[in-house]
């Protein structure tokens, strides 16, 4: 049995731009391709598709998911690989939905109570770390061997307090250039010099980092609905102090 494109997109909710993506770059090869350019997929493609869209769920990049899926025979094997790796991501996720509701609770004046270190349980840095030792080697090296030497509760300690007074700042519409988020904004960038200096270009970089879809953002939104932004504004002000004293 076979499937037009135009029924896989609506069995998966993948557009058939992606799909014709996805065989231009070799990962989705129809099962076959008739007059036109009408592509049909069989069942072994849908099994296929659904391993992509797995992994893409847990972030994979194309290249990646493509060498995954041509390195690997036994379908069943694999697809066991991606349920233990489903199952420990919504575990993560399990733990961070209540690291969120507890910081809400806190924030709404209930009598729960959260510790500092409780803000990040369940909050997954492996992405970032990676992601620097790719981008950014030597700095990555450098933060590595100085976290070895740092003290992790009392870092996280005084992030979590960080957070809260930018988020007091915001609440009472404090500017973004104002002396006082500066102040915090230079609290922020002597702490991360403790693992390697950003020149401004890199220090507004990692303002973006904390503002774009991912764990980071989900901390900062969890302690203020717009924090994210506040954070990666006034970073981007100091930034900007930084290239006129350079």
């Amino acid at each position: 049995m076979s499937w037009s494109m135009g029924e896989v997109c609506r069995l998966s909710g993948v557009t058939s731009r992606t799909l014709r993506h996805y065989h231009h770059v070799g990962l989705l090869i129809p099962e076959s391709t008739g007059p036109g350019g009408l592509r049909r997929y069989g069942e072994r493609e849908l099994r296929r598709l659904q391993r992509v869209l797995v992994m893409r769920e847990l972030g994979l990049g194309l290249a990646d998911i493509r060498r995954v899926l041509d390195s690997q025979q036994d379908e069943a094997e694999a697809l066991r690989q991606h349920l233990c790796d489903l199952e420990a991501e919504r575990d993560r996720l399990s733990v961070l939905v209540d690291t969120v509701r507890r910081t809400v609770d806190t924030l709404e004046g209930s009598d729960v109570t959260s510790r500092p270190e409780e803000l990040f349980d369940g909050f997954d840095t492996a992405h970032y770390s990676e992601r620097a030792r790719v981008e950014w080697p030597r700095q990555w090296e450098r933060a590595r061997e100085a976290m070895a030497s740092v003290d992790g509760e009392r870092m996280r300690a005084e992030a979590a307090e960080a957070m809260g007074r930018m988020a007091a700042l915001l609440r009472a519409g404090t500017p973004v250039a104002a002396p006082s988020v500066q102040a915090e904004i230079e609290v922020h960038y002597r702490q991360v010099c403790v693992m390697w200096t950003p020149d401004a270009d890199a220090f507004a970089h990692l303002g973006r980092v904390y503002a774009e879809d991912g764990p980071w953002r989900e901390v900062y939104e969890s302690v203020t609905p717009g924090l994210a932004d506040y954070q990666r504004e006034a970073m981007e002000v100091f930034a900007e102090q930084l290239r006129e004293g350079a």
